[in-house]
């Protein structure tokens, strides 16, 4: 018998397990998979800041939280509607967070003792009816994927890795989402390795199978289109919009493109992502240490490239210096400041709006910056076009301000038209400014007060 259909205005989902569990992947299929029947989104993945803490263990969970809606939706939301555990410390971790009422999507097999013993848990919370207050729904995951599997040419544990799949599958069926884009990336991303990708279908299929057929869920859930500005959209994070966003700035004003930049997290992945667009002019370099990073883009920018350096809160402290020579000279340069929590090395998967005080005041007296801050992930395009506008026409440093928060976080983006985007090129001053030929490279613009 077909299920009954519940009709939600919006659901927070979160994911969350064991960082082996693949949650990230996870949540960003059913990402696309939401995007792609036309809901609004906004996406925020969690992952601790330890190289591979202890299976098992508190400080090793990692999460994705996924918000969609009939509406206009802005951020990822405070506590999530459906909470899908894969172990005792992905629930102990994370059940503060779900309101009483709120379905609770349990990995039975993974509630052993020994992970219980982990989490720090004195009873198996399953059995001990410390969670009666949640719609609780224990699905044997591990188990039922490797019963899928067995036919399969992989290793149990290998058929075991894939219970995310099947976790996915089942949510996918529960929301009325399409498995289909799922599998062909599936098979993408696996296509030197067959039978893993043969696996991962299968997983899929059955956890969309299971839901079907079983009767622990007694509806289904619909979260009809939003009603989004016509237009093409792309999933966008705010890293990967701020990254457009500097090349875009380039082809508009006319500049190379140089990022000076040393990994730091949540800023790498803007390093990244320019790394791969050297079709545009752009280069990067990555320094040796953050002092390296600002002195190479102010070099470029002395040099007439569009000089960008990237960093957090703490590399930023250390480019000070090089920020305050940059007023000085007048020369423009744009600084990225993807904040993260605490001072030093702080918290880095942890969003905070910390630096603000840092990037107005933190300096020695008399060096004014202006300061950009973006507002969304997709945001983050406009913002870094404004920033470097500001630079390039007044000629000074300019802060660009976002957060860990939108670095990571995902939302759809409306593609531009370029046609709309502002006309920020520059012009190079080719002959004398003063009788006798001399040069005045501090005479000042009536307008803007800027240097020629």
């Amino acid at each position: 018998m077909t299920k009954p259909v519940e009709q939600l205005p919006q659901v927070i989902i979160r994911f969350a397990g064991d960082s082996g569990d693949g949650m990230q992947l996870t949540g960003g299929q059913f990402t696309s998979e939401t995007a792609a029947i036309g809901n609004d989104i906004a996406t925020f993945p969690d992952f601790p800041a330890e190289i591979r803490a202890p299976a098992g263990s508190l400080p090793g969970v990692s999460g994705f939280q996924l918000h969609f809606a009939d509406h206009d939706i802005l951020t990822p939301g405070d506590a999530p509607n459906v909470l899908v555990a894969m172990n005792p410390a992905a629930l102990k971790t994370n059940l503060k967070d779900l309101p009483k009422g709120g379905q609770l999507i349990v990995n039975t097999d993974a509630f052993n003792d020994r992970n219980l013993q982990k989490a720090g848990y004195a009873a198996n919370p399953l059995e001990d009816g410390s969670l009666e207050e949640y719609q609780v729904h224990a699905v044997p995951l591990t188990s039922m994927t490797v019963e899928a599997l067995k036919d399969v040419d992989i290793t149990s544990r290998e058929a075991e890795r894939s219970k995310n799949m099947f976790a996915l599958g089942l949510m996918s069926w529960l929301y009325g989402r399409p498995v289909d884009k799922t599998i062909e990336f599936l098979q993408k991303k696996f296509a030197s390795k067959p039978a893993i990708a043969e696996a991962n279908v299968r997983a899929i299929q059955a956890g969309y199978a299971y839901g079907e057929t079983t009767e622990t869920f007694a509806v289904t859930y619909e979260v009809k289109p939003a009603k989004l500005a016509p237009g093409t959209y792309r999933n966008i994070t705010g890293n990967t919009a701020l990254s457009y966003g500097l090349i875009a700035a380039s082809k508009l004003s006319g500049l190379p493109l140089f990022l000076g930049a040393y990994p730091i997290t949540p800023a790498s992945a803007i390093l990244e992502e320019l790394a791969r667009h050297k079709n545009f002019g752009v280069r990067t370099f990555q320094a040796e240490d953050e002092i390296a990073a600002a002195g190479a883009a102010l070099g470029a920018a002395f040099g007439g490239a569009l000089g960008v350096t990237t960093s957090a809160g703490p590399g930023i402290v250390l480019k000070s210096e090089t920020i305050g020579l940059a007023m000085q000279l007048e020369l423009p340069l744009v600084i990225v400041d993807v904040q993260r929590a605490g001072p030093s090395t702080g918290m880095p998967t942890k969003p905070e709006q910390g630096d603000l005080l840092m990037v107005l005041h933190g300096r020695n007296a008399e060096s004014p910056v202006p300061v950009v801050a973006a507002s969304t992930p997709a945001g983050c395009f406009d913002a870094a076009i404004e920033a470097c506008r500001i630079a390039l026409k007044y000629r000074t440093p300019v802060f660009l301000l976002s957060d860990a928060y939108l670095a990571n976080g995902s939302e759809p983006w409306l593609l531009p038209d370029v046609s709309t985007l502002p006309d920020i090129s520059v012009e190079f001053t080719t002959e004398a400014n003063a009788e006798g030929g001399e040069f005045l490279r501090y005479l000042r613009d009536e307008q803007t007060l800027a240097r020629p």
